[in-house]
């Protein structure tokens, strides 16, 4: 049962990114706990801080409304699993593209996030979420 587990946690997050990349924010946000929060650090500081599913749902579409294009790849992911709570690190290389001033502008940004996930009705949800910005880098696409 704790492999089967640990295989439905990474798909839960594997699709959260999925949805991210497809900008499909009312299904993203169903993988979420009802009270859920998600905090956002970039070089340490909080930039900020949602919690519950309407603010998850407006956060994360106003952020995604700015690019064109938007690429998760996920890497390392563990878990340790406590009955029905579970704790997790994921580490994530997401690239976001955006036009400006008529150029095609790509924001790389390694994210490690640390989650705590709840065994809710049957199934995987993210209660908490942190988003670490580990490194970011911003240049133009030529070509």
């Amino acid at each position: 049962m704790e492999l089967e587990n640990v295989r439905l946690l990474r798909e839960l997050v594997d699709h959260f990114s999925i949805l991210a990349d497809k900008k499909d924010i009312q299904n993203q946000i169903l993988l979420f706990a009802e009270d859920a929060t998600v905090d956002s650090y970039v070089n340490g500081a909080l930039v900020s801080s949602l919690t519950g599913p309407k603010a998850l749902g407006e956060g994360f579409g106003a952020f995604l409304s700015h690019f064109e294009t938007v690429y998760h790849f996920n890497g390392q992911h563990t878990v340790s699993i406590d009955g029905n709570r579970a704790t997790g690190t994921l580490y994530c290389l997401v690239d976001l593209i955006q036009s400006e001033d008529g150029k095609k502008i790509k924001n790389s940004s390694a994210v490690q996030y640390s989650d705590e996930y709840a065994y809710v009705n049957g199934r995987w949800l993210i209660a908490k979420r942190t988003s670490h910005f580990v490194w970011q880098d911003r240049r133009e696409i030529k070509g």
